[in-house]
Formats: C-alpha cells, structure tokens, sequence
C-alpha cells in the first residue's frame, strides 16, 4: 500500500510545515533581539522550501495536501498569545518554539512509524523536517 501511504505521510507533513509557519508569524512582531528574528526567518524559509518539495509529490498524487486541524491552530493561537501577553519577552518565544518543534518531532516520529509503506522520497521529506524541527529547537536554546 505504498500509495496511500505515502499521500498520508506527505499530508502529515504538509500540515506540520503550515503550522510551523504559521506559529514563527504570530511571534515575528514581538521579537525583540535581531540575531533571534533572524533565526525565525531563516526557519520559517526552510520550513517554505521543504513546503514546495512536498507540494511537487503531492501533485504528483493529485492531492491538495492538508490544513492544520482548527483545533491545533486554535490551542496554538491561545497558548502563544496568553503566553506573549503575561510575558512579551525574547526567552518566551524561544520557550513556544521549543515546544512547537518538541511537538512536531514526536508527531511526525509517530507519523513515520505508522506509514511504513511511504515511499522513500516522502520519507526523506520527512526525516528533513524532524531534523530541521530538532536544529531549530536546539538553536532556541540560546534565547531561553
């Protein structure tokens, strides 16, 4: 079943890249330190890049891809903007997108355990994504 696998690996993914990029927007504004905005940026422009790589796989599907679920971007939106409110600080970023990118690494981890029969080019998408999630939470340490 490598086909319906591989469509749900990709979709997986996909919705995991919108949801990064969408939490590093709600924060850019509030960033204070350059050299962190900065990694933001970067981050978020990886997180684009490894987008159109899986947009490229899914139209070879004929698939659209997938939305974060409402309910992830509602708790998310909540969590960063009561969060951003008590504390409107660099180190409270960095503690949101450490928790993102925790968060992604374990879905995904468990996203490619549960589609084995992906094919390997959806595999290594998503191998790049859990590292790219892993570099990033470990750079935000310097901001804690």
């Amino acid at each position: 079943m490598v086909e319906p696998d591989t469509i749900r690996l990709l979709r997986e993914c996909d919705a995991g890249v919108k949801m990064g990029v969408e939490s590093i927007n709600e924060v850019l504004e509030y960033v204070q330190n350059e050299e962190l905005r900065k990694c933001l940026t970067d981050c978020k422009n990886k997180h684009s890049k490894l987008e159109e790589e899986m947009q490229v796989l899914l139209n070879q599907y004929h698939d659209e891809g997938k939305e974060p679920s409402p309910m992830a971007r509602g708790m998310s939106w909540i969590k960063t903007n009561v969060k951003l409110v008590m504390n409107e600080s660099d180190g409270t970023i960095a503690d949101l997108m450490t928790d993102g990118c925790n968060m992604g690494i374990k879905s995904l981890s468990k996203y490619l355990n549960q589609y084995k029969a992906a094919d390997e080019k959806s595999k290594d998408i998503t191998k790049k994504l859990i590292k790219l999630e892993g570099k990033f939470a470990e750079e935000m340490r310097a901001y804690l």
